[in-house]
């Protein structure tokens, strides 16, 4: 399980392997604390026993069957101010992984969910630390549904329930650190408006009318973009409304 070899230049070259973690973003913090982690650090879990989610949602997975990582990066060219472009270089080196795998029907859901045929295949939770106006630090929690076949969540899926096959995981977890390199460097040297143009033709429900949830109201809407701050575009009764994901739920 623990024997990676991606292929990149800086990210991955310090990894860590835990058979068992609370969560990885929160060793990653801790190895931040003691300035034991370099530039592209990465730590896998084997299990995750309180890996966290969007909205302080926990996400729990079988152990030695997914893939539960968290990546420390120190963008301090990226403004804070446009973040969101991290996010999206993260979300479609995922995307990239899922899709050499499930090309049909794999999609981002805003902000940073991982869908397959309506289904969640995985997520992506960012902390940012700020100084100034740039970010000095991010860590970057990454979890996809591999091999495990079983879940409590009726919406979750994973690419063994997709293609019918399991995987094998070391290798996966050694290309997702590939796509995520590569990702990163093409947003530093300034390709962020190409990946947001990209992340949209993804981007789950775009340009397509479906209900929403907005301050316990169910309403009709078209997703149309996101702007620089990452918020939601939405036109709701012909007028343009933006929303941060707090703000705005899907209906299904």
């Amino acid at each position: 399980m623990h024997k990676f070899s991606p292929n990149t230049l800086f990210l991955g070259q310090q990894l860590l392997f835990l058979p068992e973690c609370t969560s990885t973003n929160t060793e990653a913090h801790l190895l931040i604390n003691k300035n034991d982690a370099t530039d592209g650090c990465v730590i896998v879990a084997g299990a995750q026993t309180g890996g966290r989610g969007q909205r302080g949602n926990t996400w729990d997975v079988e152990p030695d069957k997914n893939i539960t990582l968290s990546v420390i990066l120190k963008p301090t060219f990226l403004e804070a101010q446009i973040q969101f472009s991290l996010n999206i270089a993260v979300a479609l080196a995922a995307l990239d992984l899922l899709r050499e795998y499930f090309s049909k029907g794999a999609t981002l859901k805003w902000p940073n969910d991982l869908y397959c045929l309506d289904q969640k295949a995985g997520g992506i939770l960012i902390e940012n630390s700020i100084s100034g106006r740039f970010l000095q630090h991010s860590v970057i929690g990454i979890g996809i549904n591999v091999n495990q076949v079983s879940f409590a969540q009726p919406r979750a899926t994973s690419l063994a329930l997709l293609t019918g096959q399991q995987l094998p995981l070391p290798r996966l977890i050694s290309k997702l650190l590939e796509n995520l390199e590569h990702r990163y460097l093409a947003l530093r040297n300034g390709k962020a408006e190409n990946q947001k143009r990209e992340y949209l033709q993804h981007l789950y429900r775009y340009q397509e009318w479906h209900s929403y949830e907005i301050n316990g109201q169910v309403v009709q809407g078209q997703i149309t973009g996101i702007d620089t701050a990452g918020r939601l575009a939405v036109l709701i009764e012909q007028k343009l409304e933006f929303f941060q994901f707090q703000e705005i739920k899907f209906v299904f």
